[in-house]
């Protein structure tokens, strides 16, 4: 497997334009898990427009955006174990699309921030999962084996059920270090990958 931030040969078929599009929404209260958004949205746009491929902050919500998009990445800082009440309150937003099914079959994936190695990163995927799940979406996961468990390698706290990144007590321009924003990078381009691989053909559309 391919373990490079850069894109990889892509199986994709290039011969039609993406038609698909997809939106990292996010909670970030000191610009860290923003960050992560962002190298996410850099990795998407590696195969899609830009328009198609946006980071959408939980308190700035798009939601008409978010309701057309095909794919839907969440992510949030670790707070005492569970997602902060900003995320929580954005989650409960969405109980009416939860009830007409509004976003039932699209694809989804998640992403964890906290300070500790652990941080109980894996409790917010979990959470973060079982809300995609109710809503009735497909998700994605992170396919790609840890480079090494240094700060500058990929998927170096070896997560697979979604994006994990470790913030130290520092500027975001600082931390996530170099491995964590490098795998995010991956992260999205192999999500915009997937649902380009996945998108309507034009007799179906």
């Amino acid at each position: 497997m391919n373990t490079s931030a850069k894109p990889s040969q892509s199986t994709v078929n290039t011969d039609k334009k993406p038609t698909v599009s997809m939106a990292v929404v996010y909670h970030s209260n000191y610009g860290h898990t923003k960050r992560v958004a962002e190298a996410i949205v850099t990795g998407a746009r590696q195969q899609l427009p830009t328009a198609q491929a946006k980071a959408v902050d939980v308190h700035d919500v798009d939601w008409e955006f978010l309701d057309q998009a095909d794919l839907l990445v969440f992510g949030s800082a670790v707070y005492m174990g569970n997602v902060p009440a900003g995320f929580k309150t954005f989650m409960d937003e969405t109980s009416k699309r939860w009830y007409h099914r509004k976003w039932e079959g699209k694809w989804a994936a998640g992403f964890a921030n906290s300070g500790g190695l652990s941080g109980d990163k894996l409790a917010v995927l979990q959470q973060i999962c079982l809300y995609t799940m109710q809503h009735g979406m497909n998700w994605i996961g992170l396919p790609l084996m840890p480079t090494g468990h240094g700060e500058e390698d990929l998927n170096r706290l070896s997560s697979f059920l979604g994006l994990m990144t470790q913030s130290l007590d520092a500027p975001p321009e600082e931390t996530p270090g170099k491995g964590d924003i490098d795998t995010a990078i991956w992260f999205g381009d192999h999500l915009a990958k997937t649902i380009i691989k996945h998108q309507p053909t034009s007799s179906e559309s």
